[in-house]
């Protein structure tokens, strides 16, 4: 037990000092979400944070809200039976970034654990957004630039909303969809 709390601590300042933004003069803002479901280029970020560790199913709601964080990691399998939104823009050494990430690593970065999450849809709407480092059982849809699945699977489909969407996906480091990857309006 002594060794999972050691485990998770040094996870958890490892995101807090490697993953943080390090950008602290920026404007930390809460502007509505733009009714076209995304932010132009020139628009203010939502926010300017940090990474957010959850367990539980709400606090990883609240975690991919407009009003959560650049990243969220989870520390086991999560489950949920309505849709999932992920929603703001954010800002990670000075570009727009949101991360869910399944999995835990070590002080060197190694992946420890990787981890499930299952919700019959998952949106996107913030930009360059990934999955990381586990399975999402699910459909995507993607309403912005710059999606990317980075050595992780989607078991399900992704379908973008825009041909222009699905021009700045990516399936990087083992990136892997087992269904299909469309526009679907």
């Amino acid at each position: 037990m002594r060794k999972i709390a050691v485990l998770l601590a040094a996870f958890t300042l490892t995101l807090m000092l490697g993953c943080g933004n390090s950008n602290n003069n920026a404007a930390n803002t809460n502007t509505p979400a733009n009714p076209g479901n995304t932010a132009a280029a020139t628009d203010a970020p939502d926010a300017v944070t940090s990474a957010s560790v959850v367990n539980n199913g709400e606090d990883f709601k609240k975690a991919i809200s407009k009003d959560g964080t650049w990243i969220a990691a989870t520390l086991n399998d999560l489950t949920f039976t309505e849709e999932l939104v992920v929603d703001g823009q954010f800002i990670n050494k000075e570009e727009p970034a949101r991360k869910i990430a399944l999995y835990t690593q070590d002080a060197d970065h190694n992946i420890t654990n990787s981890f499930k999450l299952t919700a019959p849809k998952l949106t996107i709407r913030s930009e360059n957004a990934r999955i990381q480092g586990g399975t999402f059982v699910g459909d995507v849809y993607v309403e912005a630039d710059g999606f990317a699945v980075v050595n992780a699977t989607i078991e399900g489909n992704v379908y973008f909303s825009d041909a222009k969407y699905q021009a700045t996906y990516s399936a990087a480091d083992q990136g892997k969809v087992t269904g299909v990857t469309e526009v679907k309006q």
